[in-house]
């Protein structure tokens, strides 16, 4: 039976989408419980401090050399190979995984010996006992890289060979790896159960792939040569990449940093207001970027621009639409959703009021980075790295500069009793530096080329059903103050769940008035996906 499941393909992008959407729906879920469950035990302060900033050079490796580098190259590489040659693609995939093997782990050592003064580049606000215990609980988490670029090869596979489902599985199982520490080894190790919940999800990640990958066709074949010419070509064209990821993940350790100096808590706040803000991105960006990846390689790698600018346009609506609404609610419900994710146990309310103003503003910018993702892999898919990479440069500079100088703005200002609100500097530069990337990459990649097809009104339609989620919103908002206790868990939940169902549904309604080709389009989507179980 599992066999069968995990054989499934998808037949378009669209029902693709929907497998990662569920997926990740799935994921998020299990990470808004893993973020409660985390708030709820040590609260917003110190202990969790700790773990988001010895989280943060694990996480660059992860993001320089495997979603910055390999995961952003493969599947154009690999897709050259199959059009080529299918003994030359099984040659290559193992190369490439025994030179990975090797390199992360090489790289996991050194790093480990350096901890100690990488840790103090990365907290110099910590005292030296939190420092000690950062330095200690980072070794630990080097050994989760090695695992991760291990499974992003195989990723790569499921994703050419269509098996979404597969490959959606993966991100869930980390999750409860990290669920589990919380639950079973936090308790007999502390804070560092939380590292070996990460490694556990980590090899679980690992491990689900292995089967589905078999199953695909994949065979290990001996290697004569680890640094084979496809090796050397992913190598070659990550770099781009490789600098432009170097200079996102440089930014995040530069803000954790700035946070170190701030109130004790303030890491927590911003990592926490960061993962709730990043659910609607996973859940829609990166899930629409991730399907339509595949076919946008397979048309730039047969030259099929016609192919290429229907893929880009229609990916590029579905990810608006759903983006657009999804930023609203989480802009309009910020307060509700912090108290219902977060707000129990050690999470103190004045942690909550502030993390609530943090998520506020990081929901303005969900529509940027929603589409960055779909963005970044439309030039991908035409193995342009360096284009991307510019843009993201930029823009980082741009929010480097802007979160020193919010932060030297709001230092003498308080909300709502807060004495410390400069952690609200992180998500305003983010904000403004989102914009920043989103219009270099759209004037880039239209450069030159009629890459987008259909009227741009179908998204002012969208800006006036978005309208009407507002007003229905704030209406039932207020309407609900008269008749529910809002000082209790189940009331709040009560008001969240009603008014953004009503919100949501207006949102619908007003788009098929409209007549907005998406409206319609994900009914017959649901409709394909019978076929697809079937």
């Amino acid at each position: 039976m599992m066999k069968r499941i995990f054989s499934v393909t998808s037949q378009s992008v669209g029902s693709a989408a929907l497998i990662l959407v569920a997926s990740a729906l799935v994921s998020r879920v299990l990470g808004l419980l893993r973020d409660r469950l985390m708030a709820g035990t040590f609260g917003a302060g110190q202990e969790l401090d700790i773990y988001f900033a010895a989280f943060r050079i694990p996480d660059f490796i992860y993001g320089l050399f495997i979603t910055g580098g390999i995961a952003a190259v493969f599947l154009p590489v690999f897709s050259s190979y199959m059009e080529e040659n299918k003994e030359k693609a099984r040659e290559f995939v193992s190369s490439l995984l025994v030179s990975l093997l090797v390199f992360l782990s090489l790289l996991s050592v050194v790093l480990a010996l350096a901890a100690p003064w990488i840790m103090r580049f990365v907290v110099p606000g910590f005292n030296e006992a939190s420092m000690q215990t950062a330095v200690a609980m980072a070794r630990l988490l080097f050994l989760s890289p090695i695992l991760f670029g291990l499974a992003s090869v195989f990723s790569g596979l499921l994703q050419y060979h269509r098996r979404f489902l597969a490959y959606a599985t993966a991100p869930i199982l980390y999750n409860l790896g990290i669920i589990f520490g919380i639950l079973v080894f936090v308790p007999r190790f502390g804070v560092f159960g939380l590292a070996w919940g990460v490694i556990l999800g980590a090899l679980l990640q690992f491990v689900i792939q292995v089967v589905p990958v078999l199953q695909a066709g994949f065979s290990f074949t001996r290697v004569r040569n680890i640094l084979s010419p496809g090796v050397m070509s992913v190598a070659r064209l990550s770099i781009p990449r490789t600098i432009g990821a170097a200079a996102y993940h440089l930014n995040l350790i530069i803000m954790t940093s700035i946070a170190s100096l701030f109130s004790a808590g303030s890491i927590t706040v911003f990592n926490l207001a960061n993962n709730l803000q990043y659910v609607p991105i996973g859940l829609v960006g990166v899930s629409f970027a991730v399907a339509s990846f595949p076919e946008l390689s397979r048309s730039a790698a047969r030259g099929d621009e016609v192919g290429f600018a229907r893929q880009f346009s229609s990916t590029l609506r579905q990810i608006v639409f759903l983006a657009l609404p999804a930023s609203l609610l989480l802009l309009l419900f910020r307060t509700q959703i912090v108290r219902l994710v977060l707000g129990t146990g050690e999470f103190s309310w004045e942690a909550t009021q502030l993390t609530s103003q943090v998520l506020g503003i990081f929901a303005l910018s969900v529509v940027f980075y929603s589409v960055i993702p779909f963005l970044a892999r439309a030039f991908f898919a035409r193995q342009d790295t360096k284009t991307p990479t510019v843009a993201g440069v930029i823009s980082v500079g741009v929010n480097l500069g802007l979160a020193f100088l919010f932060a030297q703005m709001l230092s003498s200002v308080s909300i709502g009793g807060i004495s410390d609100v400069r952690v609200l500097a992180l998500p305003l530069a983010l904000l403004v530096s989102g914009f920043v990337q989103f219009a270099m990459l759209v004037f880039f990649l239209q450069k030159g080329r009629r890459l987008y097809e259909g009227g741009w009104g179908v998204f002012c339609r969208m800006g006036i059903a978005s309208a009407a989620l507002v007003a229905v919103s704030l209406a039932g908002l207020r309407a609900s103050f008269s008749f529910l206790d809002l000082g209790t868990f189940s009331g709040v939940l009560m008001q969240t769940t009603v008014v953004s169902l009503l919100a949501g549904a207006s949102y619908l309604l007003v788009s098929w008035l409209l007549k907005i080709p998406e409206a319609r389009r994900f009914g017959s989507i649901l409709s394909k996906m019978r076929n697809v179980w079937a």
